[in-house]
């Protein structure tokens, strides 16, 4: 028996000594918790990392044993540990950014990484350059900087949001039965110094990601606090103008509070001036009002107005009528304006759990005129149109996270809901004339769409591998009241979609990780078609496989690939610029994803992003089956330098091929390939720097489409390209006082 109590009290001793696990969390020099540090045990290899609240969990953890903390941007810290009950509060210093400091871990999201390395390296410099650092991504302007850009990614021609979700600090900026069109998506409110963060995934793999994520998200998070105050001046051709303020009111090491206002205003290159002018103010607070409560508020206002050329057809220009820069009707623009007011609350439980939770109103209004086909409807007035509606957006997420460990696995739970009313008044879509004579209305009406969403994500880690499965499950009402019938009645419809996901991940090495990612994604479609169609196709869904690896075949080169599929349900499109409705039927896409991100020198950063997409519509016959504008090749590249002696520098160039602009590809959306240059120098208050876009002087088509119009003074419709011409070299000054 005594043996037996021996053998029992020394296997408790070893328990309580070795082999425990510990709980830690990571902060910087202003105590700010950071997330995606990477934490490894030299001795036994186990890794995690911290969660979004700096928080980690490693097991395995022994007195004596050593660990290495890493992360982006920050010196890499080796801590020993001394005590296995007492929890962990680690410092880690800012350095400059190396990629010896990227660790490959099943908790790290890889693209976020590479953001991350873009973000610090080559900052945003305009709001079109928020969406530009998403890897693979482009986009395009085409109707004098106030509407919102047209992106393409994957072998979408996304339009402007259709398929792609897009958040800020978790507020939607996808409208959904826009006047203009689905998943409108305008992120001119977002003052572009504000970006810490860009969390982006590409496929429908994620479960708290719902309407609009088929083809990927993208979540920018704004900076909890500005290390300075500062103001920024900018002055380029074509009567370009931008002041910027950014002044810090708060920062302590329990309440930060800053403010951020920004003025814009250009005629660019065109020969009828755009007028643009556009206004940005942003406040945030955030506050830890007890040890375990954090409060958040965030406001903001955008106001924009803007003349536009347009899309002009390739033969006015051939043929002398107008030149590149010139319009058909120079009396298409419009205005927008948007204020968002945003609460968030966190409760942390224990070390394990805590609920995040916010609530969210927006009011937008948003009045645009176009002419597409110029005299062919109309031959006498023209076919200008007016999209115009207000709108007011309420909502709330929340969710429930848990941390679990038992034996060799560890755990995380997230339980979450989010719903969304959009109330869309007077949306309406009318025949003008000059942007001031009403001439026919052709849709008048108020929208009531409301989105209820729920869902569980598991993460399950055991050795090098991590087991992801989770399930989503939405709820839409629609309403509408068309108010150019003479009954009045409400137009409803309901749907519900269940939408499970499963991603795989393997740690072959440390610098090495496999992963295949499955699930099922949708788009909602506008209201309008929903009950144009009697119900069907409410909620075509999108089912997509990746198959891809992160590797880090040296410190200082990290490379991301992936193949991928995506197969979308038949597909009812409210084409917004005629009011009618367009099937798609069903497609089928295709391709091959590479991104690098490589550190030569301690001060200079290569990047490199490509994809190759085969998009087609399956229930077309071959040669009939393209799908219009769909990319099928891109190239996005760029060196960056950033010298410990203050100068700093990078040339970018972007890349599409041509591509077809309709079903039999007989039209086709030429491809081009631009220069952009930037380089300053950088003082202890003071920045001066130089911007250049289209550095060669590229004659490009920024937006391209198949288009049937007539002219004034034709007698019959062509169908050929329509165009916005791209920006020709463009040169603007940047002075920036810090304080």
């Amino acid at each position: 028996m005594n043996r037996i109590f021996t053998a029992f009290f020394f296997l408790l001793i070893h328990t309580n000594l070795f082999g425990q696990t510990i709980e830690g969390t990571v902060i910087n020099g202003k105590k700010e918790l950071i997330s995606d540090a990477q934490i490894l045990n030299l001795a036994t290899k186990d890794h995690t990392h911290s969660d979004e609240n700096g928080k980690f969990l490693l097991q395995n953890i022994s007195l004596g044993d050593t660990l290495k903390l890493s992360h982006i941007g920050f010196e890499v810290k080796n801590v020993t540990i001394e005590s296995l009950t007492s929890p962990l509060v680690i410092l880690l210093e800012e350095k400059s950014i190396s990629l010896e400091g990227v660790v490959i871990s099943p908790k790290t999201n890889a693209l976020n990484l590479i953001t991350a390395i873009d973000l610090q390296t080559n900052p945003v410099n305009s709001s079109q350059d928020i969406l530009r650092q998403v890897p693979g991504l482009f986009i395009g302007q085409h109707a004098g900087g106030g509407k919102a850009e047209q992106i393409f990614l994957r072998g979408f021609d996304i339009d402007h949001g259709t398929d792609i979700g897009i958040t800020v600090d978790g507020l939607p900026v996808n409208m959904v039965s826009h006047a203009h069109g689905q998943g409108y998506a305008d992120l001119h409110f977002v003052i572009p110094e504000t970006v810490d963060k860009i969390d982006f995934g590409k496929g429908p793999y994620y479960a708290d990601k719902g309407n609009f994520a088929t083809a990927g998200y993208v979540n920018f998070k704004t900076k909890r606090n500005l290390d300075h105050s500062s103001i920024k001046i900018e002055k380029g051709q074509f009567s370009t103008n931008r002041i910027l303020g950014m002044f810090d009111v708060l920062n302590n090491k329990k309440h930060d509070a800053y403010i951020a206002t920004e003025y814009i205003s250009t005629d660019g290159p065109f020969e009828s001036p755009q007028n643009f002018n556009r206004i940005n103010l942003f406040g945030k607070y955030t506050g830890n009002i007890t040890p375990l409560d954090k409060l958040g508020v965030t406001f903001s206002h955008l106001t924009s107005k803007w003349d536009a050329s347009g899309q002009i057809p390739q033969r006015a220009v051939d043929l002398g009528m107008i030149s590149r820069f010139g319009a058909i009707d120079d009396t298409e623009g419009g205005n927008t304006g948007r204020t968002n007011v945003m609460v968030n609350y966190e409760k942390f439980i224990d070390e394990q759990s805590f609920i995040k939770s916010s609530v969210f109103y927006s009011k937008y209004d948003f009045e645009l005129y176009s002419n597409f086909t110029f005299f062919l409807e109309d031959e006498i007035n023209g076919d200008q149109i007016k999209q115009k509606e207000s709108r007011n957006i309420y909502g709330l997420n929340s969710e429930y996270y848990r941390s679990f460990s038992f034996n060799e696995v560890e755990a995380t739970l997230q339980a979450g809901v989010n719903l969304r009313n959009d109330q869309s008044n007077n949306n309406e879509l009318s025949h003008t004339l000059n942007r001031r004579q009403t001439l026919a209305q052709i849709q008048f009406g108020n929208i009531i769409e409301t989105n209820l969403g729920t869902y569980i994500n598991t993460n399950f880690y055991y050795k090098k591998w991590t087991i992801n499965p989770s399930i989503r499950l939405d709820y839409f009402d629609f309403q509408y009241n068309d108010a150019l019938q003479t009954t009045y009645l409400t137009q409803t419809s309901s749907k519900t979609i269940v939408s499970p996901k499963l991603n795989v991940l393997y740690d072959y090495t440390q610098n090495l990780q496999l992963y295949l990612k499955g699930g099922k994604g949708f788009h909602s479609n506008d209201t309008r078609v929903i009950l144009a169609q009697n119900g069907k196709e409410t909620l075509p869904a999108a089912y997509g496989l990746d198959a891809g690896l992160v590797w880090k075949p040296v410190p200082k080169l990290l490379v991301n690939t992936a193949y991928w599929y995506l197969f979308l349900e038949q597909e009812f499109v409210y084409v917004g610029d005629a009011g009618i409705v367009e099937p798609s039927g069903k497609t089928r896409r295709q391709g091959i994803d590479l991104s690098i991100r490589y550190q030569p020198l301690k001060w200079l950063f290569w990047n490199f992003d490509t994809n190759y997409t085969h998009a087609r519509s399956m229930e077309e016959e071959i040669g009939n089956d393209y799908i219009p504008l769909a990319p099928d090749f891109i190239i996005e590249s760029g060196l960056s330098a950033i010298h410990k002696s203050g100068i700093y520098g990078g040339a970018n160039i972007r890349h599409i091929k041509d591509r077809p602009a309709n079903e039999d590809n007989s039209i086709v959306a030429e491809g081009y390939t631009v220069v952009d240059l930037n380089m300053g120098y950088k003082l202890k208050s003071l920045n001066f720097g130089i911007q250049i876009q289209n550095l060669l002087n590229t004659e490009w088509n920024e937006t391209q489409f198949a288009t049937e119009s007539r002219l004034q003074n034709e007698t019959t419709a062509v169908e050929e390209i329509h165009f916005t011409p791209g920006t020709p070299f463009f040169i603007k000054g940047v002075i920036e006082y810090r304080f």
